[in-house]
C-alpha cells in the first residue's frame, strides 16, 4: 500500500531544513499513516495519539503541503463556488455565507463567475472538479441550464445546486420559496388597499421568476382577483425596467393600475425611474411597487424600494454544510432545502 510519504512533495515540505512527515511519525512513534490521518481523518484516531503527534509537529516545525494532503484525501480543503452574478448582491450574499460556514469548518472557498452562461458554468465545473475540490456549489437559475450541467456532470465530489429547487434525487438543492414570496409582495399590495396590480418579470425560462409570478396569482386568487396586467421583459435589468415603465405610466395615470409586483428590485428601481419621469404620477402615492431581492438597488433608490428579501447568506451556509456531510457520509441522502423569503417595507409602497 502507497503511504503518506510517497505523495508528491510530502517529504520535502515544512521547516526549511525538509522535514517530513516520516520525521514527525519517528518523533512521535507513530507511522506515517497515523500522521496521516491526524491531519486528515482526525476521527479515526485516539486524543491522546493526536496530541503527541500535534506536538511532534510542532517541535519540528512542519508544514503540511496542502497539495500532497489532498492527494492522500482524495480533496483539498477548498469548496469551488460558481456564481451566476457578482453584479447582485443576492450572490455577494450566498458568497459571504458560504465563506462563512467554510471558514468555521476549516475550509476555503475558491470563486468562480459564471455570469449565467452554461459554457462559462460547464467550464468551471470541470475545472474545479480538476482541481481535486472537495465539493461544489453552483447557483442556477434557468432550468436549462440545470438539465445540460446534470447530464455532463462528472465531478467526483458532491455538487450542490444553490437557487434553483429540484426533487429528481440527484444532488442536494438549496432554494428560496420564489412562490411563497411572490404571494408575499401581492398580499403586501393588497393590505395597503390597493387592488388592480400588475406582475412584471421575465422570461419564464427562470425558474425564480415563474415561481415568482405563480406565487403573485395565487394571493390574488384568494382575494378573488386576477392580474390587470402580465409584462414580461426580456431580462430583470433596470433598463426593462424603465421600458415596462413607459409602457405602463398612461394605465397608471388612468387609474387601472395601482400596484406593481416586479419580479426584481433593478425592475422596479428602472420602473420608478420612468414614473419619477412622467408629470402627474407619484409613488407610492398614485401606484405601490415593490420589488425583489432586497439588494443595493432597493435600498440606494431615489424612492427606497420595499422588497421581499431573499436569505442570500443562509443560503450560502445550507450549502456548505449540505456539501461536508455529503462528502462525509457516501449513505447521505439528497435534500432538497426551501428557505422562506420576507417582506421589506420601503417608502416605494407606504400609505
Amino acid at each position: 500500500m502507497t503511504s503518506a510519504t510517497t505523495a508528491p512533495g510530502a517529504t520535502k515540505r515544512g521547516a526549511v531544513d525538509g522535514v517530513g512527515i516520516t520525521d514527525v511519525a519517528a518523533l512521535a512513534g507513530v507511522s506515517p499513516s497515523t500522521v496521516s490521518n491526524v491531519l486528515n481523518h482526525r476521527e479515526r484516531v485516539a486524543a491522546a495519539t493526536i496530541e503527541r503527534v500535534e506536538r511532534a509537529i510542532e517541535l519540528l516545525g512542519y508544514v503540511p503541503n496542502g497539495a500532497a494532503r489532498s492527494l492522500v484525501a482524495g480533496h483539498s480543503r477548498s469548496i469551488g463556488l460558481v456564481l451566476s452574478d457578482l453584479g447582485n448582491s443576492l450572490f455577494v450574499d450566498i458568497a459571504r455565507g458560504a465563506e462563512r460556514a467554510a471558514d468555521e469548518l476549516g475550509l476555503s472557498v475558491v470563486l468562480a463567475n459564471s455570469d449565467g452562461r452554461l459554457e462559462r458554468e460547464d467550464r468551471y465545473v470541470e475545472l474545479l472538479t480538476e482541481s481535486r475540490v472537495r465539493g461544489l456549489l453552483l447557483t442556477l437559475n434557468d432550468e436549462s441550464h440545470f438539465r445540460e450541467i446534470a447530464a455532463r456532470s462528472r465531478q467526483r465530489g458532491p455538487l450542490i445546486l444553490l437557487n434553483l429547487h429540484a426533487d429528481d434525487g440527484r444532488f442536494c438543492t438549496v432554494s428560496i420559496d420564489n412562490e411563497a414570496g411572490g404571494a408575499l409582495a401581492a398580499a403586501h399590495l393588497l393590505a395597503t388597499g390597493r387592488r388592480r396590480l400588475a406582475f412584471v418579470g421575465g422570461p419564464d425560462s427562470l425558474q425564480p421568476i415563474a415561481d415568482r409570478r405563480a406565487g403573485v396569482r395565487r394571493a390574488l386568487a384568494s382575494a378573488g382577483l386576477a392580474a390587470v396586467a402580465e409584462i414580461g421583459p426580456e431580462w430583470i435589468n433596470r433598463a426593462d425596467g424603465w421600458q415596462v415603465g413607459r409602457m405602463l405610466a398612461p394605465r397608471i395615470a388612468a387609474g387601472e393600475i395601482d400596484g406593481v409586483v416586479a419580479a426584481s428590485d433593478l425592475l422596479a428601481a428602472g420602473i420608478v425611474q420612468a414614473l419619477a419621469e412622467t408629470p402627474g404620477i407619484r409613488v407610492p402615492e398614485d401606484v405601490g411597487v415593490i420589488g425583489y431581492d432586497n439588494n443595493q438597488a432597493a435600498w440606494d433608490a431615489p424612492v427606497p424600494l420595499s422588497t421581499v428579501a431573499q436569505p442570500g447568506e443562509a443560503l450560502g451556509e445550507t450549502g456548505v454544510r449540505l456539501l461536508v456531510a455529503e462528502s462525509d457520509d457516501p449513505t447521505h441522502r439528497h435534500q432538497a432545502v426551501r428557505l422562506d423569503p420576507t417582506v421589506v417595507v420601503r417608502r416605494s409602497t407606504e400609505r
